[in-house]
């Protein structure tokens, strides 16, 4: 027979291995709980940012698919900014045919093609103002000089386009004789680089200029002196010779006739007529 003694300890280790397995237990069911609580926090983390992604993409492509077919953003105004010689009304008749398309299907193409039919159009921006406007911002070609046409006048741009004729010369600007070349040959092309390299204040008191050739361009000014030029080369720095040149000689004798020589740059001439 086993001792009383003996016998309560082992009831004592009997119970602390009851007590042992059922703490265990616990602990594994807590960190169950725990695991599952965290995976469902993944999980709904994940639904979550899928739905989000999945109405961001619906958004996108409701936005698109205004922009794009919905006649909520179709065009139904054109404004032409910075004409004075081409007539805006005109412009606008020109490309009113895609009056109606949405403006992000609007043919830009289309539109370059319908305004060549205006030459005194140097170049234009384009901008669309939702919901429903396109403006066209115009540059116009500005003329540099007047040519003789027949018993009137042509002011035309540097290239040679006609920008307008009058019946009676326009005072300030240039009167050009190529001797019969024609507006795009090199005798004008050279004639417009020198008075486009002048000062503006410079250019005023420009009279007439004459090119039979693209290197003996000679300007008349309205003060009645005479100008060679030569070609078109180095004209900036021939066009401060000769600001130099009128300065000395209004200094000297201001009465005088003269002729200032600025062919070679380097060599600025005064010679009395």
């Amino acid at each position: 027979m086993e001792p009383a003694g003996g016998a309560e300890a082992a009831r004592r280790r009997a119970a602390e291995a009851r007590r042992a397995a059922r703490r265990a237990s616990g602990e594994r069911r807590r960190s169950e709980r725990i695991e599952v609580r965290r995976f469902t926090r993944r999980s709904r983390h994940r639904r979550a940012a899928w739905v989000t992604a999945g109405a961001v993409a619906v958004l996108l492509g409701s936005s698109v698919a205004v922009a794009v077919f919905s006649p909520l953003l179709s065009l139904e105004q054109i404004e032409v900014e910075g004409t004075a010689r081409v007539d805006a009304v005109e412009v606008q008749a020109a490309v009113s045919g895609q009056l109606g398309t949405p403006l992000a299907r609007i043919d830009f193409e289309r539109i370059t093609t319908e305004l060549e039919q205006f030459p005194l159009i140097a170049s234009y921006v384009t901008e669309t103002a939702p919901p429903h406007t396109l403006v066209i911002r115009v540059t116009e070609r500005q003329p540099i000089a007047t040519v003789s046409s027949g018993d009137g006048f042509d002011l035309v741009d540097p290239a040679g386009v006609v920008v307008q004729r009058l019946d009676d010369r326009q005072e300030g600007v240039p009167l050009v004789d190529v001797g019969g070349a024609p507006l795009d040959g090199t005798a004008f092309r050279s004639t417009a680089e020198v008075l486009l390299a002048l000062p503006q204040a410079l250019r005023q008191t420009v009279d007439s200029a004459t090119a039979s050739t693209a290197d003996d361009v000679t300007l008349s000014l309205s003060t009645g002196e005479r100008v060679v030029w030569g070609s078109a080369d180095d004209s900036a720095e021939k066009a401060q010779v000769l600001a130099g040149l009128i300065a000395d000689q209004a200094r000297r004798d201001p009465a005088a006739s003269v002729e200032f020589d600025v062919s070679a740059p380097d060599n600025g001439i005064i010679r009395t007529r």
